[in-house]
């Protein structure tokens, strides 16, 4: 396999036609080795427009689901950063670019250790890997500027919203599958919220969420 031509139709074929037209994002996708970030048997899979699997269960998000809400966080070098589902690492290492300080929650200990391995490869200095829930998010190192969930929920806690600055940005993709959407939840006061719906999309779910009950009277 060409890795870089792979890379480059990865960008030009999957993520460009989404709508991720930053150019400073498409640069960081471009230098940013995915396939660093992809198990060993799953190399073949690093470009291809998939959820990678992961140990324990555990996937990637598609690489365009990944760009698009790169993107939409709009991440300014100032900033701190809270993702929560770490997967391999690579969400937290395109993060890592471009924020001051990024914190990663990752609740299985297996994916912690290599994401941790792999984040250490990458030189991500400013990214650290946290073995925890991260269903309750960090309060005690809050308030956040961005909060990231890299999976699905059935809707966001009110605990995760409260652990944003005013201006901070809260991304996730919430509902039910069939019919998921990620959204963008701005905090604008103490107790404003505004929230913007991106794009249809369905993900593996986060563990620790709440789910409604399938009870109905």
């Amino acid at each position: 396999m060409n890795i870089e031509q792979a890379r480059f139709n990865m960008i030009e074929q999957q993520i460009r036609p989404w709508d991720v037209l930053d150019p400073a994002v498409l640069a960081l996708l471009g230098a940013v080795r995915r396939e660093d970030f992809v198990p060993a048997a799953c190399k073949a899979l690093a470009f291809v427009d998939t959820e990678v699997p992961l140990a324990e269960g555990q996937v990637m998000l598609a690489p365009r689901v990944e760009a698009r809400l790169l993107q939409e966080a709009k991440v300014q070098r100032h900033e701190t950063v809270l993702e929560i589902g770490t997967g391999s690492g690579f969400q937290a290492a395109l993060l890592g670019h471009r924020a001051l300080r990024v914190i990663t929650l990752e609740k299985r200990p297996a994916l912690a250790r290599t994401a941790r391995e792999n984040l250490q490869r990458a030189g991500l200095a400013n990214v650290e890997v946290r073995e925890a829930d991260g269903s309750a998010g960090l309060a005690a190192e809050a308030p956040f500027d961005v909060i990231l969930l890299s999976g699905s929920v059935a809707e966001v806690p009110q605990a995760l919203l409260a652990q944003l600055k005013p201006g901070g940005r809260l991304l996730a993709i919430e509902g039910q599958e069939p019919v998921m959407r990620a959204v963008l939840v701005t905090r604008q006061g103490e107790a404003a919220f505004a929230k913007t719906e991106l794009f249809d999309t369905v993900a593996q779910r986060l563990e620790g969420f709440a789910e409604p009950s399938r009870f109905r009277f």
